[in-house]
């Protein structure tokens, strides 16, 4: 049952300009399948989705199969495309980002996999990062201003 909604999922970002999990669960919904926000959300975590800018500047769910390095590098450009500014308080890094694309950026920062990040948290335009320790803090946010620059 799972492999066929992810499969659908795939299909239905692939054919439409999908912007929000709501939008994606009502999709699904229509197509037959019974799922809850939650439950999308979690297909959308496993499946590694994440969202790309189009055109006219909305933001979409993308499925990628790419290998590593392309990977890491589009999700440098995400990073930039969001990016406003950052600051260290202790143990956690602030950053504030573009109206709308903390999610985004919160996503490409978890995939990066910086094994000193214990989790980030995203609202519209700031993402709070708690980082195991101040020095790997500083370290987080010097390595994040090197991969933007």
């Amino acid at each position: 049952m799972k492999k066929n909604r992810h499969d659908k999922i795939i299909e239905l970002i692939a054919r439409n300009v999908v912007e929000t999990q709501e939008q994606l669960a009502n999709m699904l919904r229509a197509e037959g399948y019974d799922v809850t926000q939650a439950t999308v959300s979690r297909d959308i975590r496993q499946m590694k989705l994440s969202k790309q800018v189009t055109e006219d500047g909305r933001q979409k769910y993308v499925y990628s199969t790419a290998d590593s390095e392309a990977m890491q590098d589009k999700y440098v450009s995400v990073l930039k495309a969001g990016f406003v500014s950052m600051d260290v308080a202790q143990n956690i890094l602030v950053i504030k980002t573009v109206s709308g694309m903390a999610m985004a950026l919160a996503a490409a920062i978890d995939a990066i996999e910086f094994p000193e990040i214990v989790g980030c948290i995203a609202g519209d335009d700031t993402i709070m990062i708690a980082i195991k320790t101040n020095d790997e803090a500083v370290m987080v946010m010097e390595k994040l201003r090197e991969m933007m620059a």
